[in-house]
């Protein structure tokens, strides 16, 4: 944790240039809205007191920061440094601190240029600093001013810039570092513009005019100054996001040999030597251990991966897969799974609110629901763990070493025994002791001449 620091996130911006029923700062980069993202970047930057300022009628954004940051509404969206005097109460709480601002819909902000920003506002005793960057494009973005010296002067916005200035590729990310008290002085004395609104940049002018000491930190991670303010804008946002996870993966040692339709959340931890395969999604807290093959064509969320498994075609949410598992393809593990090592889930099989223990083979074909099974016991194809009457919900218990035939019913709440056996074709509603073949079908009757005779009434 950095000591003496506070954050404030400033995400009251519209709906209407997203064309959406939510606040712009919940739109989704990859799995996640963009204020979270920056939440997220405000918290590992080790900075505890934070306020997030909203819309009026922002009820998501506010659910989101729910417990992680204070929160203050801008009734009217009337600028920056309007939305930054919303908070003055919490900035006269730290007024000995420094105040990192920043902005809702700009997720790629780093820690290390926060970090570094920080080091450089302290070590040069500033008032404020500005944190840039230098863009190969840098229409639309407001300019970093310097003189012959190379020393900070301010910031112009684009359409005020002249046409040397427009050449300038040093960009500010609208990210700023304050002293706090300083912050509320200026807050204090400037002005409203022509439009009514009251913007940070005539904040930072003022300072500079009347002798505090300004300076700029340059970051070199150039992705922290794209933010988006339509879907075409996070289409890029989302791509740049998508890139940048893959090649920190590539790096870490996980094999990607084609990129096509994979996303991957930054929060995702994968083991050296595991593949990822085309089409794969792995979003959430999700865990993969090492020499793993996940995909192609898996979506895992929320969940944990041991080392050498396989996920082929796989579906995973908030579940637990062992080591040497091999799942797929065509199959679903649903919330609240543990699926252990050595396990086998093949084609076209379905697991919910299960436990499976080591060295059961699910081959094909089959629902496992609500239920705890032991040890090397095979599922027959076409088996169904019978888990709901309608009304509620029962478990299915079996033992180690059990052999269930094809075609089983098992129908909750239901148990059987250790190394016990199920006839093929069976429908199971009582327990089954250990070491028993349980038999629940009718017995069959053949009855000849039946098809001529069935015939001849046909044609009648």
């Amino acid at each position: 944790m950095i000591e003496n620091c506070i954050a404030v996130i400033l995400a009251a911006g519209g709906k209407e240039r997203m064309k959406s029923a939510y606040p712009k700062v919940m739109t989704r980069v990859l799995s996640r809205p963009m204020i979270e993202w920056v939440l997220d970047t405000t918290e590992k930057s080790g900075i505890e007191h934070i306020c997030v300022v909203s819309g009026e009628e922002d009820r998501e954004v506010q659910a989101l920061v729910g417990q992680r940051a204070s929160i203050i509404t801008q009734f009217e969206q009337r600028g920056t440094a309007h939305a930054v005097m919303q908070v003055r109460e919490f900035l006269m709480l730290h007024q000995e601190c420094d105040v990192l601002i920043l902005n809702g819909d700009m997720p790629l902000m780093d820690v290390e240029t926060v970090h570094f920003a920080l080091a450089q506002h302290r070590q040069t005793d500033s008032d404020v600093t500005v944190i840039s960057t230098v863009v190969d494009k840098p229409f639309g973005f407001c300019r970093i001013l310097r003189d012959g010296k190379n020393e900070f002067r301010g910031i112009v916005e684009e359409r005020e810039a002249d046409s040397r200035v427009k050449k300038q590729s040093e960009v500010s990310t609208g990210t700023f570092w304050f002293k706090t008290g300083v912050l509320i002085e200026a807050l204090d004395n400037i002005s409203a513009r022509a439009d009514g609104t009251y913007s940070l940049l005539d904040a930072i002018s003022a300072l500079i005019e009347n002798g505090f000491k300004a300076d700029v930190y340059t970051s070199l991670n150039t992705s922290i100054v794209l933010g988006a303010n339509d879907r075409r804008e996070i289409s890029k946002l989302n791509e740049k996001a998508r890139m940048d996870v893959i090649y920190s993966l590539l790096d870490a040692g996980v094999n990607i040999p084609c990129f096509d339709g994979i996303m991957i959340d930054p929060m995702v931890e994968i083991g050296m030597d595991t593949t990822i395969l085309p089409n794969t999604i792995i979003y959430g807290n999700t865990k993969i251990g090492k020499d793993c093959v996940i995909g192609p064509n898996s979506y895992i969320e929320d969940s944990t991966v041991g080392d050498n498994s396989v996920l082929d075609n796989t579906k995973c949410r908030l579940s637990k897969v062992g080591s040497f598992a091999s799942v797929g393809p065509f199959v679903q593990i649903r919330p609240n799974s543990v699926i252990a090592d050595r396990v086998h889930l093949g084609n076209f099989v379905e697991v919910k609110n299960s436990n499976i223990d080591e060295g059961t083979k699910v081959s094909h074909l089959t629902y496992v629901g609500d239920s705890d099974v032991g040890r090397n016991v095979n599922f027959g194809c076409g088996t169904v763990t019978v888990n709901y009457n309608g009304k509620a919900k029962y478990r299915t218990t079996i033992g180690d070493n059990v052999f269930i035939g094809c075609n089983t019913n098992l129908v909750a709440p239901v148990k059987v025994g250790d190394n016990a056996y199920t006839a093929a074709g069976s429908t199971i509603t009582e327990d089954v002791p250990a070491s028993s073949l349980g038999i629940a079908r009718a017995r069959q009757i053949n009855k000849e001449g039946w098809v001529s005779r069935f015939k001849i009434r046909d044609k009648d």
